[in-house]
């Protein structure tokens, strides 16, 4: 934190900083926990100007659990933009993913209380599908995704680096975004709030007794007015490193509780949807281990194109075999 920051912060909150801790956080901003005489706040540094951001979580938060904004400031000369959040206690789903100590039946609760949490993202509707454009979440005009899949992997592959995607891979991954992308034509009208980055790290849980609670989904800075399903296949794309019992009972409470009765191929057109973020994320300069993660994923995928097409809401549980799903 630069002193000038500080500064304006303890001027807007009206408290002195005691200490501060940098957590976890995202490639293109820096996020710290801030203590100050009034109490502990969460302050993220960086990245585009957090308005829209800020807007996106009021907008959730009769939905969802989502910390209270308390500061939004734009970058100036001497600052970075700056949001200022409740500080909410929990542990990241990642962590707790992480504790081997847990039995099946556990991490099935508290994958139906993730699940469950997730889809209730999307009872937040909008007039049209798009980007927001503004702090009133104007929604801009946008062209359906099922027409923009093909030639935005064109473009976003003609910048990723041959040496995290040979241009063999490349050339399979467009061929094969540009044969499912038809697909999305059935869902190219919805227009419900997707976070678009809800993964592990962007979730905290706690236990209350026997059971699980969600108390934060965080970083919202990449949401948007679309498809819901495509936030199931963002926790699901690295499913397999999951242990067993969470994912099936995730995917299983996500479909159970959308706003509208999901189709019967919904996780089939949320793998595509992913293709998206898969592509975009493999453009990223090095070293970025997300990036390389992805193109992992993408080459697997190349190798395994029946896994698009196939319920996979077992990937991590290897005690039961996938059911067919194709559109």
């Amino acid at each position: 934190m630069h002193p000038e920051e500080t500064a304006a912060i303890e001027i807007a909150l009206g408290g002195r900083v005691l200490a501060t801790r940098t957590l976890a956080g995202g490639f293109s901003h820096q996020t710290c926990l801030l203590t100050l005489t009034t109490g502990q706040v969460v302050a993220r540094f960086g990245g585009p100007d957090p308005v829209i951001e800020a807007a996106v979580m009021a907008a959730a938060r009769p939905h969802v659990p989502v910390p209270q904004v308390l500061l939004v400031r734009p970058g100036t000369a001497v600052t970075r933009p700056v949001m200022v959040i409740e500080y909410r206690t929990g542990a990241l789903l990642s962590h707790v993913l992480a504790d081997d100590s847990l039995t099946p039946a556990e991490l099935g609760a508290l994958g139906a209380e993730v699940g469950r949490v997730a889809a209730a993202i999307s009872a937040v509707e909008f007039d049209r599908p798009g980007f927001f454009t503004d702090e009133q979440l104007t929604v801009g005009p946008e062209r359906p995704w099922s027409a923009q899949l093909p030639e935005l992997v064109a473009s976003w592959l003609a910048d990723t680096p041959d040496t995290r995607l040979d241009a063999a891979a490349q050339a399979a991954w467009l061929e094969l975004c540009t044969a499912h992308a038809p697909a999305l034509t059935a869902v190219d009208g919805q227009s419900r709030l997707v976070h678009s980055d809800l993964n592990p790290k962007n979730i905290l849980v706690s236990r209350v007794g026997a059971d699980w609670r969600v108390d934060a989904v965080l970083d919202w800075e990449f949401s948007y007015a679309g498809c819901p399903y495509g936030d199931a296949a963002n926790m699901a794309r690295f499913g397999t490193e999951y242990p067993t019992g969470f994912l099936p009972a995730f995917h299983t409470a996500f479909a159970a509780h959308q706003p509208a009765t999901p189709p019967a191929n919904w996780a089939y057109l949320g793998r595509v949807l992913d293709m998206f973020a898969l592509t975009e994320l493999v453009t990223r300069p090095a070293p970025h281990p997300i990036a390389d993660q992805a193109a992992t994923r993408i080459r697997h995928l190349i190798e395994h194109t029946f896994e698009l097409s196939t319920d996979l809401s077992t990937a991590g549980d290897n005690s039961a075999a996938p059911a067919d799903d194709t559109p």
